[in-house]
Parts: C-alpha cells; structure tokens; sequence
C-alpha cells in the first residue's frame, strides 16, 4: 500500500490475552491482519535460549517447552505492587517468576534478569505498530491506546510509558468500553442508551452511554479489574488438578511444564464448551509415577465448568448495579447492552447479562475486534476526521485527599464527566500549625490508606492561629486526558500552592528512553 500524505494514528486494543491494532480507511475502522494471518495477536512474549525475543503467536507455540520464559497476562500485573493481595494470589499459580522491584512494584524475572511490565507490554504494543506500518507501508508514530475503564491513574500512566518504550507517542489512553461504544453506535442515527458489558481475559468493565446527536456521553462505568477470563481458566486448573491429585498423588501445579499444559488445556476447554455441552480434556504422559507415565484423560461438561466457575459468574452483578444506580437508570431504561471481550461468548456470561438486563444482549459485533475499531474511530476524532462526534468521558475512581482521621475526603467523585473542578475548604487541626500537607488519593474505600495514593505536597508559611481559625481551600482541577491539578489557597493571606499531578508508573524518564533504545518492531 502506498504511504499516506497524512500520518495515520493508529488504534490498540492491547488485551489480556490477545491483542488488536486498527486504522480509519475515510470513515471506516479497519482490522489489520498480522504477519501470521490473524486479526488479533495473543498478548504473550517470550525469551528464547539465544535471549531472541518473540512476541505472539510464535509465543504461544513455545509456551509448553518454555514454560518459565514465557510471560502472559502482563495487563494484570501493570501499574500493581508486588504486595498487594492479588499479586500475590496471581503469582502463586503462574509458571514465571514475579518478583518486588526496588520501588516495590510486581516485576517479572526471567533468568537472572528483571523485566518491568510496562517493558513486556511495549514488546507487545512494537509488534502492533509494526502490523500496521508493514499494512501501510510508512512508519508509523502514533496510537491511541486502550484500556479497562477501571484502570486507576497509574495503571493508565504505566500503559502510556509502554508506548512511549514502544516508540508511539500515545495521543490518548481510552476506556475500553467507551471504545466498543464508539465503534458500534458511530454510524447509527438514532439516540440511543447503551449498556457496555465488557469482560475479557484480565478484566470486567460496565458503562452507561447516552448517544444524542453524536454526542457520545458515558454516564457511568463501574467493573472489577481482578476479574477475568484467566480466572475460569484458573478454576478449570484446580478442578482438574484436585481431582488429579486425588486419584495419583501427584500435584501437577508445582511442575512447570504440566502446568503449561494444563493452563492450555483448560483455555481450549473453556472455549469448546462455548459452543459444545461436553469436550474432551486428553493430555498423555503429563507425569511420572512409580509404575510409569500417567496420563490426565477426562471428558468436561458445560454444567460441571458452569457449576465450578458460578462463583464468578455471581461477581459480575455488584459491578452492573453500582453502573445503573450512578448513571440513574434502571435496566429497562437501557436500549441495548453490547457485549465486548471473548468471555462474552461464553452462554452463561450472556444469561448473566440477560438476567442483570432484562433483554438479550446484541450479539451484532465482533466482541475481539470492536475495541480496537472504537480506539480507530477516536483517532479520527482526535485527527479532526469525524467532527461530526464528540466524547465525553467520566473518571473512574473518586479523587480525595486524606484529613485527619485518616479517612479520604473526596473533591471529585467517580463518574464525573472530565474535565470537571471541585473545590472544598478545610481548616487547621493544631494551635500555631504554620503548615499543611496535602496528600491526593484516588479509590472508592473509606480510609485514604487502602486507596491509590497519587502525590502529596505543602503549602507553608500559614499565619499562626488557634486550630481551626485558618482556612485553606483545596480546588482539583481534572482535564480530559487524566491529568490533575491540585491548588490549596490559605483564605486570610491569599498564600498558595500547586502541584500537577501525572501519576508514576513506577519507571523514571531515563527508564523509559533507555528501555525505548532496547524494543524493536517484530
């Protein structure tokens, strides 16, 4: 294809397990095939022997025979600490190693060498670019980037690091769901509500849009970013490995290899019986007992994963009723509810939709294709293509500061349309205090301590008076791209100061360009 006058800016959905880059073509998303013939790319990279990196589906295919060199569901571990519980848990069932990094975020080590997530990620995001730079035949420098609408700020400032590791300049990180939005409803005339379910391999994300007039509005989002589709994997594991154990003594999770396989094994089940009542799980010689090989052979039925995994299927309801109940709906308000990510394809996720809903869900869209599709149709948006549509997103998680009981005080509460200001006036708690420290969080628990903490500075020099006779003024000023201002005025002085706050990703700049120096296209 010849080179376009106009840079293109190019659209990744970068998922879980798979991942999917698009273009605008006029007014049109297009899906671009990779160098495999696939419309999407397994999110998995890999270490060889040689220290050659390879990235996809040629991944994928070695996942078996490198089980400890081969990195998949990075997305789950990007922007986390290593101490959090569920790093914790993740890590205990995975076959590579994740490690604490100095500054106390999840890392992943890979021989004697340790790798940031936001490093693996750009490996997975260069493939991507150069899917579409090999489709154009012109470089490419530019993408919008996707991500769980759940995301908090660190997480989405560690996802855009990965691009900038990558070589893209990342014009704008999007809601997932919002995406899958835009894609579906951007050539429909009519108005319409929305309801956005979107569960793929790492995450659940709902939201609530409101299209009038190409004005598409997101009046709320809710989700659980620990829940996803390696989940049922994980629940298909045990159940096979228990009763594994049982019957041969033998616990196939603490071999590598056999775990490989078997984490392989479930991911195949898990999707035959999508569209089968009963699959066959068969993996010959799997261990070795006293009397010689033992093989793992057992025939799974949709009801025995349904019943194992209903748990789970019972936590996507919390997360669809707080989306309603912010965006002031009731189900029967809603005029379709859309399902994204492959998990949607599973029969008993869309009777959970239909039961949450009340309708059946439209099954009109890819679900593996339409995020990437929406973050091309916002590239046309952001490149002046499609003026015609407008976006107005909300922001996640409420954004407080911490005040003395310990307890966060929030200035900007979740699903507030961005950009948006809010101010709130606090007073001194000690005689004489001639300073306050401002500490920013962002969370939906009570107590700031359990919520992300985004940055703290001091406004100094406050005139000395009894406790609570000195006033200061604390405004937080969001814009569309996630970025906050936080100003705190002192009200008999005028004294003040600001901070900007883009939240840490953990890595430095020098980090980041030395780490952008290393990645290569694949």
């Amino acid at each position: 294809m010849s080179s376009s006058a106009t840079k293109k800016i190019i659209g990744i959905d970068l998922g879980t397990s798979n991942s999917c880059v698009a273009l605008l073509e006029g007014t049109e998303p297009v899906v671009i095939h990779n160098q495999e013939g696939g419309r999407t790319t397994p999110s998995m990279v890999s270490w060889s022997g040689e220290d050659d990196i390879i990235v996809g589906a040629p991944s994928k295919r070695q996942m078996v025979t490198n089980p400890t060199r081969t990195v998949f569901g990075i997305k789950r571990l990007i922007g986390r600490k290593f101490s959090s519980p569920e790093v914790q848990e993740l890590a205990s069932s995975l076959p590579y190693s994740v490690v604490s990094a100095k500054n106390g975020d999840a890392w992943v080590r890979i021989d004697n060498e340790t790798h940031s997530p936001q490093e693996i990620s750009a490996h997975i995001l260069s493939k991507m670019r150069r899917v579409a730079e090999e489709y154009l035949g012109d470089a490419i420098d530019e993408a919008i980037i996707t991500v769980p609408a759940y995301f908090d700020e660190v997480q989405r400032q560690a996802t855009k690091d990965a691009g900038t590791i990558a070589g893209l300049t990342v014009r704008a990180i999007i809601n997932e769901p919002t995406a899958a939005a835009l894609a579906h409803g951007a050539h429909h005339e009519h108005d319409q509500r929305l309801a956005v379910f979107d569960f793929g391999g790492g995450t659940f994300d709902i939201s609530i849009l409101a299209i009038e007039s190409g004005v598409f509005e997101v009046l709320s989002t809710s989700g659980d970013s620990q829940l996803g589709g390696d989940d049922f994997d994980r629940v298909i594991i045990d159940f096979l490995a228990d009763e594994f154990q049982t019957r041969n003594e033998f616990d196939l999770r603490t071999d590598a290899v056999a775990l490989q396989r078997l984490k392989e094994a479930a991911e195949r089940a898990k999707i035959e019986l999508s569209s089968t009542m009963t699959t066959d799980v068969n993996l010959p010689f799997i261990a070795a007992g006293s009397t010689g090989p033992i093989h793992l052979q057992r025939q799974l039925s949709r009801r025995e994963l349904e019943s194992a995994c209903r748990h789970l299927l019972d936590q996507l309801g919390s997360p669809c009723e707080k989306a309603l109940g912010a965006a002031h709906c009731r189900p029967e308000d809603v005029d379709q509810v859309i399902l994204v990510g492959g998990m949607t394809r599973m029969p008993a996720v869309q009777e959970k939709a239909l039961d949450i809903f009340g309708k059946p869900p439209s099954k009109g869209v890819n679900p593996d294709e339409i995020v990437a599709m929406g973050a091309a149709i916002h590239s046309g948006i952001m490149g002046g293509e499609l003026q015609e549509i407008i976006l107005l997103d909300v922001t996640p998680l409420s954004l407080g500061v911490r005040v003395i009981s310990g307890k966060m005080s929030v200035l900007i509460p979740a699903n507030t349309t961005i950009p948006a200001r809010e101010s709130k006036i606090f007073a001194t708690i000690e005689d004489n205090q001639t300073f306050v420290a401002i500490e920013v969080y962002q969370g939906e628990a009570e107590m700031a301590a359990q919520n992300r903490r985004l940055g703290r500075f001091i406004l100094g020099d406050l005139p000395r008076a009894p406790r609570g006779q000195v006033r200061v003024e604390v405004s937080f000023t969001l814009d569309a791209d996630g970025i906050l201002e936080v100003e705190a005025v002192e009200h008999s002085t005028g004294r003040e100061a600001s901070v900007t706050i883009e939240a840490a990703s953990g890595l430095s700049q020098d980090e980041i360009l030395r780490l952008a120096g290393k990645t290569r296209g694949y």
